[in-house]
């Protein structure tokens, strides 16, 4: 088996949330628990830190990660999606998972995983866990998928849980009000094991609250510290409250031993490009035209990129947009500026929406632009109209952001 042959099965032969949607989403753990105890449960053999949230988790455990690799640790990386290749989901120290261990991981397991029907999440899960145990790392940095309570990372239990924010979003699976969906997060919270929670809500801290005494876990809200002044080689507005939050976390860590110096902070926030290779996070492609792509998919996420877009100095702006067909388009499309050329795509994944629906809904909100079958095409048209000192934005899906990098 090849590594491209490992890949096409794992990604084509069963299902999975990122391809699929909703078809894709067991509402249960006990495969990933079953697949566990095949594995001789390597999740108990390093230590771990598990991020979840809505919005800004990639970000943070990032940060984390960078942070902990600059204090001297051995650090797992497993997040999801990828945007380029695969193997981005399993890091170590920045390095990505060798093609040899993802096939000798599919090889072995083969059999099991159909027997089993196995979801492509789960069957990543167990080979992100096996190699972080068989590599003896000091921590892992472990990002939930999807939710929280049912996610197959959940098997974990973390030295710290952390909670970045709650918003309307996988409200086909989570539930369609922020308490539903912050039940469905605060189900990461452990017995006795400290939470950091980002951002909250007066509905979603009740939740938190609750959950925490029911757990006698301690909760430390990040977003009543003061603000981070770190700075950070990660360039959107949104980082702001994921220092606070990493920031918090690294502080939680400290009173509990880890030894983190003061000067590892500093170059863990400052280097986590260069540290964990992060992608498609107000990434800066030319400047001039100045074009930035950025993985913001979500009402809270978009809320803040088009707030940066409009302090951005430019003469027009160019608008290349893409979204899944399980978007809430109501919340999203009203957001966006009025006063930019939109080159509306579908991205080339069986969830894309239709270029020509996305368009005509937009319409609606007084967005103008034409439709474009492919994101390579309205990006390239986009370059070619554009001026030295317009603005080009790519993005409303991850997806879309992938296509182009």
């Amino acid at each position: 088996m090849t590594y491209q042959e490992a890949i096409d099965w794992l990604f084509v032969q069963l299902p999975m949330y990122q391809r699929q949607g909703k078809s894709a989403y067991k509402a249960d753990l006990s495969n990933t628990i079953k697949l566990a105890n095949y594995l001789n449960n390597p999740q108990y053999k390093f230590k771990s830190i598990h991020v979840g949230g809505t919005n800004g988790k990639g970000s943070t455990s990032h940060m984390l990660a960078s942070i902990m690799q600059e204090a001297g640790y051995k650090v797992g990386l497993y997040t999801s999606p990828h945007l380029k290749d695969f193997r981005e989901r399993i890091k170590i120290n920045g390095q990505m998972i060798g093609k040899e261990s993802v096939v000798d991981f599919v090889q072995k397991n083969q059999s099991f995983f159909k027997e089993n029907q196995l979801s492509f999440f789960e069957m990543t899960v167990g080979m992100a866990f096996e190699y972080f145990a068989k590599e003896k790392v000091d921590v892992a940095i472990v990002e939930v998928g999807l939710g929280g309570r049912l996610d197959s990372t959940n098997i974990l239990t973390p030295e710290v849980s952390v909670i970045t924010n709650i918003g309307l979003d996988h409200t086909q699976f989570l539930g369609n009000t922020l308490e539903l969906i912050a039940g469905e997060k605060a189900g990461i919270i452990k017995s006795n094991i400290p939470c950091v929670i980002g951002a909250t809500t007066k509905e979603t801290r009740k939740v938190f609250e609750t959950t925490a005494k029911k757990e006698n876990a301690t909760i430390y809200y990040a977003e009543l510290e003061q603000a981070c002044t770190y700075k950070t080689d990660l360039l959107g507005d949104y980082q702001k409250e994921n220092s606070k939050t990493a920031l918090k976390v690294i502080e939680v860590l400290k009173s509990d031993g880890w030894d983190i110096s003061e000067l590892a902070v500093e170059k863990g926030f400052l280097s986590v490009v260069s540290n964990t290779g992060l992608l498609g996070r107000w990434q800066i492609l030319n400047k001039a035209p100045f074009t930035v792509c950025d993985t913001a998919h979500n009402y809270e996420g978009l809320r803040i990129v088009v707030d940066q877009i409009k302090k951005q100095a430019k003469t027009n702006l160019h608008i290349v947009f893409g979204v899944v067909k399980d978007k809430n388009l109501e919340r999203i499309l009203p957001l966006l500026p009025k006063q930019a050329t939109y080159y509306f795509t579908r991205p080339d994944n069986p969830r894309g929406f239709s270029e020509k629906e996305l368009k005509d809904i937009a319409f609606r909100y007084n967005l103008k632009g034409a439709c474009y079958a492919s994101v390579k095409e309205s990006f390239e048209v986009a370059k070619k109209v554009a001026n030295s000192t317009d603005m080009i934005y790519i993005g409303g899906s991850t997806f879309v952001v992938a296509e182009i990098l």
